[in-house]
């Protein structure tokens, strides 16, 4: 089973609500967690974990992956992602039995490969989770999504536009597979930063994050759209777009 580096509720009490951070290739759960230790006093009552992906890279200490990267291509990383799925999937369900919580009080936040498992994870479960944040990734195997999908939560694609590692443009692909698919999507793009989560890199990207998640209302998560402006459960703040594809304001 995963395990990875966890923060209880900052309240002391019960979680009403659970955020598991899915890092990307070659990480591990110590580096998403710092992103929950900013994200905690904003949201106390709910607890954290980032599990440590299931396949550790040969020779290097902490450097997990979800599936090894060898050919970039399209058929490794849709078989990458099946193959992990079923670990990832029984972890998210054994953390809600043991948090007493339904589905809807879930989120799952990725990164690079992590969001592509946060997605084909998330679209798959028979009960939506509350929402999915995707940072620098992509959705795998878009081709699939329509016979495969059992769920549509919300969900937020945040990407760089000079990210040398996933090109800015998956975020365009995912979004149009996904709204193709019935799923609400909102978009952010971050100017001028690249494939990082770190503080350095997302100075701009992470705020943003973070003013999502800590309005964010478990029991009800929706999004609708009004006047032309999209909203969800995480109600507008500055780095809300004046529609679907909005320039992040971070």
């Amino acid at each position: 089973m995963l395990d990875g580096p966890r923060l209880a509720p900052l309240s002391g009490s019960r979680p009403d609500a659970l955020i598991i951070l899915i890092h990307g290739y070659g990480s591990s759960g110590e580096d998403l967690i710092s992103l929950a230790a900013m994200m905690q006093p904003s949201l106390p009552q709910a607890a954290f974990v980032a599990p440590n992906a299931p396949l550790q890279i040969p020779h290097m200490a902490a450097a997990h992956q979800w599936w090894p990267i060898e050919t970039f291509s399209m058929a490794e990383r849709a078989a990458g992602a099946a193959a992990a799925a079923p670990t990832l999937d029984a972890f998210i369900d054994a953390e809600l039995e043991k948090a007493a919580l339904a589905s809807d009080r879930l989120l799952l936040v990725g990164f690079s490969q992590g969001t592509m498992m946060a997605l084909h994870v998330g679209l798959r479960r028979p009960h939506p989770v509350a929402g999915i944040i995707g940072m620098s990734g992509m959705l795998v195997a878009p081709e699939q999504l329509e016979t495969d999908i059992r769920s549509r939560p919300p969900i937020l694609l945040i990407h760089g536009t000079v990210d040398d590692v996933v090109p800015f443009r998956s975020m365009e692909l995912a979004s149009t597979a996904l709204t193709a698919a019935g799923v609400v999507v909102e978009n952010h793009v971050s100017p001028g930063i690249g494939h990082s989560v770190g503080p350095t890199g997302t100075r701009r990207r992470r705020p943003c994050t973070i003013s999502r998640a800590k309005r964010w209302k478990p029991r009800a998560p929706r999004m609708t759209r009004s006047h032309g402006a999209w909203s969800t459960s995480f109600p507008a703040t500055s780095c809300s777009p004046a529609r679907r594809h909005g320039t992040e304001n971070g």
